[in-house]
């Protein structure tokens, strides 16, 4: 049975989804005032494959990714640029899902945009302020006032009494409690505002999350998920929010991925280590920030260095040559029965909490055994391969063409695949000519310009980054 490790209750549960079959999860996605980064593409790589696993399972998974398109960072941002805001905002967006589409994720069922609630957004405010977990401030503000709300700090596990003692408050807030947080922000000049009964202004960011999802997912869903770095405040006043407004559980399993760090540091623009994924994807392909991604557990930190980039790449083309000259035929169609316990084992580790780490440890074991049956007949590593490419398939890795994914793509300057065949050409026919010192200054050749070559019984196969 599947095994989650819930930051709520702090230990790996047994799953059950609310509705037998059925799974809803909401992840919390970008705020689009700038290109994706390293932290980004982990959070959309690791919950891309839970959604895959869990679709794999057999579950009928609605899957819900937000967008903000409204917030502090993203006025300041347009006004720097000297655009509208949403002009802005719609600029990232194009480019958050040429980034995602780069790294092989898969859409999420639904992508709502904060703009596009603002009627969920005010009805969820007016209900708090009902109840009287929020109220209006003399400057026009709305309050969630947290002294309300008897369970604050379930998730974190913080103690309201201690954050009040180390919390600061604002000149110009009018907050009855430091610990309370904006729910609207009344309009300033020169600020994107709308109506409400409370008069011009705009939500908070939390607000946003409860509304899109319990509109997206009902009062109680199955999964929420985000970066760890969202567990305190944001997650845990979401809770406050959605349970205050509607008296129901509000999510059954909380998910938190671990930070990002670069050569040990944490990845910050203020000590010049902060990458975004287009700077990543000019030096390594997508499949192979992809596999780095899944080399740690998701609640483990994650270390960026050229070095485990270098290993990605050469542990992609291991699995890649395995299934390179292997007939591609579907795994029901031929007899893959040597590979169930391997499949068995890649669903026991990623049954454990999603360990990827461990799954991709499994599927090198299957190449192991795919080598050791096309040494003899490449058809009948045919079955294992398939096995291989469907596994590989649930974390998203290993569905290109092997033979493609071998040669890449000629760098700037680099050779082009019609000069390759002809030097590998020119060194067949030295061989057949025993001019073993021409055959052997070709492969430098090819060698120095980084390309592998491998003789075989059906001739040279070759590919780049040798």
């Amino acid at each position: 049975m599947l095994q989650i490790h819930n930051s709520l209750t702090r230990r790996k549960d047994p799953f059950q989804p609310i509705e037998p079959g059925k799974v809803r999860m909401y992840v919390c996605g970008m705020t689009v005032y700038d290109y994706c980064h390293l932290g980004h593409a982990r959070v959309m790589v690791v919950f891309d494959v839970v959604y895959r696993y869990l679709r794999a399972l057999g579950y009928e998974v609605t899957y819900i990714r937000n967008i903000t398109d409204i917030d502090d960072k993203i006025i300041r941002r347009a006004a720097e640029a000297g655009e509208p805001m949403q002009a802005l905002t719609e600029r990232f967006i194009r480019a958050m899902h040429e980034d995602s589409d780069a790294l092989g994720i898969l859409p999420p069922t639904d992508e709502p945009r904060a703009t596009a609630h603002m009627d969920e957004i005010l009805a969820m405010i007016g209900t708090l302020i009902e109840k009287g977990l929020a109220y209006v401030a003399e400057n026009g503000d709305i309050y969630y006032a947290v002294a309300r709300f008897p369970g604050y700090g379930k998730l974190s596990g913080k103690d309201p009494q201690d954050l009040r003692a180390g919390a600061r408050v604002e000149v110009d807030e009018a907050k009855r409690d430091p610990l309370d947080f904006a729910l609207w922000k009344s309009a300033k000049p020169g600020e994107p505002a709308w109506d409400s009964p409370w008069g011009l202004g705009r939500p908070g960011w939390h607000i946003e999350c409860s509304a899109m999802s319990t509109c997206a997912l009902g009062n109680h869903f199955d999964i929420h998920g985000g970066g760890a770095d969202l567990q305190f405040p944001h997650h845990e006043n979401e809770i406050a929010q959605s349970e205050g407004a509607t008296g129901e559980p509000f999510v059954n399993v909380w998910m938190h991925n671990g930070f990002v760090r670069v050569n040990e540091e944490k990845m910050s623009k203020s000590l010049g280590n902060f990458f975004t994924v287009r700077e990543i994807l000019q030096r390594f392909r997508p499949e192979e920030v992809r596999y780095f991604i899944l080399t740690s557990q998701y609640r483990s930190p994650l270390n960026y260095d050229d070095e485990h980039l270098e290993q990605a790449r050469a542990a992609l083309t291991r699995l890649y040559t395995a299934l390179r000259g292997v007939p591609d035929i579907a795994a029901g169609a031929v007899d893959a029965s040597v590979a169930e316990p391997f499949v068995e084992r890649f669903h026991a580790a990623m049954d454990d909490d999603f360990n990827t780490p461990e799954a991709l440890a499994v599927l090198f074991d299957l190449v192991r055994e795919v080598n050791r049956l096309r040494a003899d007949d490449p058809v009948a590593a045919a079955g294992p391969a398939a096995v291989l490419r469907r596994l590989g398939g649930i974390l998203g890795i290993l569905q290109e063409d092997p033979e493609l994914y071998l040669r890449g793509r000629a760098d700037d300057g680099g050779m082009s695949d019609a000069q390759i065949e002809s030097l590998i050409q020119a060194r067949i026919a030295a061989r057949a000519a025993k001019d073993w010192a021409e055959a052997d200054r070709l492969r430098k050749l090819l060698t120095e310009a980084g390309i592998g070559l491998e003789d075989g019984p059906s001739g040279t196969a070759w590919r780049r980054g040798a």
